[in-house]
């Protein structure tokens, strides 16, 4: 595949150290990566980063093919499994994947290569950037799964998942798109639903206990999740619609 850093039109010829940062927290990279792994990462990585640009809006349009129609993004994807699955079950829409994590970052750069997926693209670095320069109503699903709940209060606020985020994230969801979010810390996710819950036009799809309870047929599992059922922690699951 040829080598292509993907980005919309800028709106000026400013440089990269023109664009807005953010300080992110946690780990930005794990063990050591293997030679191979190494290898695949700096030859492949290149063919599917995505470049913020440096004013206006990010159109996810302008990233993908004719083939492309819909667009999804999901934030934070840890080990790219989730990620991978839809994009090989979904070859017509194009996915955005943010992860700060270069050992993730590898791991779903390996899914691509085995295969050789051509409707992903990555940003290694902070989604809140992304978020703030989305193109609004231009995305068909949001994932947010697993996030690092920062149960500590004084850390609350390095969540991603707060009322800022999420009227940014339902300002680039289309009407009839998705949402969709996952933990299995349990005061996460009452925080997570109450600020969903706050955004005009958003609705929860739940009638009953087993509809967040319960993970859909379309959603594969992560690690994270079974980790967290193997520590005997029950997660939820927990999608809204944009009317």
């Amino acid at each position: 595949m040829r080598s292509t850093r993907f980005s919309s039109t800028p709106v000026d010829a400013g440089s990269a150290a023109d664009r807005p940062r953010r300080v992110l927290y946690g780990r930005r990279s794990g063990p050591r990566l293997s030679p191979a792994r190494r290898q695949l990462l700096d030859e492949l990585l290149p063919a599917f980063v995505l470049e913020l640009p440096v004013q206006g809006c990010l159109r996810p349009a302008s990233l993908f093919g004719p083939i492309q129609r819909r667009f999804a993004l999901e934030i934070g994807f840890g080990g790219g499994e989730h990620l991978a699955w839809q994009a090989i079950n979904h070859p017509e829409i194009g996915f955005i994947g943010v992860e700060p994590y270069t050992n993730g970052v590898a791991s779903l750069v390996a899914q691509i290569d085995a295969a050789n997926l051509a409707n992903v693209r990555i940003l290694q670095d902070d989604a809140r950037l992304l978020l703030a320069m989305l193109e609004p109503r231009s995305v068909h699903q949001i994932f947010v799964l697993f996030p690092d709940p920062w149960p500590k209060t004084r850390h609350h606020k390095r969540r991603i998942v707060n009322a800022t985020t999420a009227e940014l994230m339902v300002r680039a969801l289309l009407p009839g798109g998705e949402l969709r979010l996952a933990s299995d810390d349990r005061e996460y996710v009452r925080w997570m639903f109450a600020a969903m819950r706050q955004q005009p036009g958003l609705r929860w799809l739940a009638d009953r206990p087993a509809d967040w309870l319960r993970r859909p047929a379309d959603w594969p599992a992560t690690r994270y999740e079974e980790k967290a059922i193997a520590a005997g922690r029950a997660p939820a699951f927990l999608r809204f619609i944009k009317d």
